[in-house]
């Protein structure tokens, strides 16, 4: 089928596009710069200009596709308001394109977070999270699911704090930039709390597998460790960059901390059931020994 795919030069979009063109699929990609047209025609696909603001454009991809795969999101996590914005950015652009396959039976893949339950591992069947600083992005998820009323296969990809490749990426990423800033390579609190984890080249299979299987109004995990202690990930950190690990403020997390101080574990258990989904890359703490000082 023909693919139109928003957020696909990012490091999960790029993995999920040549996932897509692997087998057998066409694609067309949002691209925002002449760089990032540049790159997704290197890669085979074909480049359909303009952002994730330009409701009008992704309108148009998604009526001329058979299905479409939603990733934007502009990871702006420097402030309280440049994430308000970003979030309502992206729930405008989700109802966009929702709008423009109802009534289709196309399918239509979200991408979301995996949900964090008191006590236990988040299962598929957990709703999404509404509220804390990107609630709103559950909101709008939860929206293109109900569109499966609406004549829209739509499904979600849940998305673990971690998504990496090459040791860059996700949660574990902006710990490794926070730590090159600050000197030393910290986790709030005692470091207990968990984080559930996926490599991008496994994240993508099943984007794909989302794509040509999921039922309308599903979502699914995309967890392949189902939690890191975020002590023994900054401790990988620190030995990588030669800097001491230790306990820091929440606030050193800016407006992200309290996420980063949850304990939020996860399951991929149905999805590997339902899809026949396995991770087969290398997980988060063998990933991260990629970290170059």
């Amino acid at each position: 089928m023909h693919v139109f795919v928003t957020g696909g030069t990012g490091l999960v979009g790029s993995a999920v596009v040549a996932e897509l063109l692997g087998h057998g699929h066409t694609v067309s990609v949002l691209a925002r710069s002449d760089a990032s047209a540049l790159v997704v025609e290197k890669a085979g696909a074909e480049a359909v200009r303009g952002s994730i603001a330009d409701l009008d454009v992704l309108r148009a991809g998604a009526e001329r596709a058979d299905g479409v795969i939603h990733l934007a999101f502009s990871n702006d996590f420097s402030s309280a308001e440049a994430v308000a914005q970003s979030v309502a950015e992206e729930s405008a652009a989700i109802a966009a394109l929702g709008e423009a396959l109802v009534g289709t039976d196309r399918p239509f893949v979200t991408v979301s977070g995996t949900p964090w339950v008191s006590g236990r591992l988040s299962t598929e069947a957990d709703p999404a999270p509404t509220d804390g600083p990107v609630g709103g992005r559950g909101r709008a998820v939860t929206a293109a699911l109900e569109l499966a009323s609406r004549g829209v296969r739509s499904s979600a990809v849940r998305l673990p704090r971690t998504v990496h490749n090459e040791g860059d990426g996700g949660f574990a990423g902006l710990l490794t930039r926070i730590a090159r800033q600050t000197g030393v390579s910290g986790y709030p609190g005692d470091g207990a709390q968990r984080w559930p984890a996926v490599h991008a080249l496994d994240a993508a299979v099943l984007f794909r597998l989302a794509l040509e299987q999921a039922p309308a109004g599903t979502a699914w995990h995309a967890v392949a460790d189902e939690g890191d202690a975020v002590r023994d990930i900054a401790a990988i950190i620190g030995r990588r960059l030669g800097l001491p690990v230790e306990s820091v403020a929440e606030e050193t997390f800016g407006p992200l901390g309290p996420i980063f101080a949850a304990d939020q574990p996860s399951s991929s258990v149905h999805t590997r059931e339902a899809l026949g989904w396995e991770p087969k890359h290398p997980s988060l703490l063998e990933d991260l020994e990629n970290i170059q000082a």
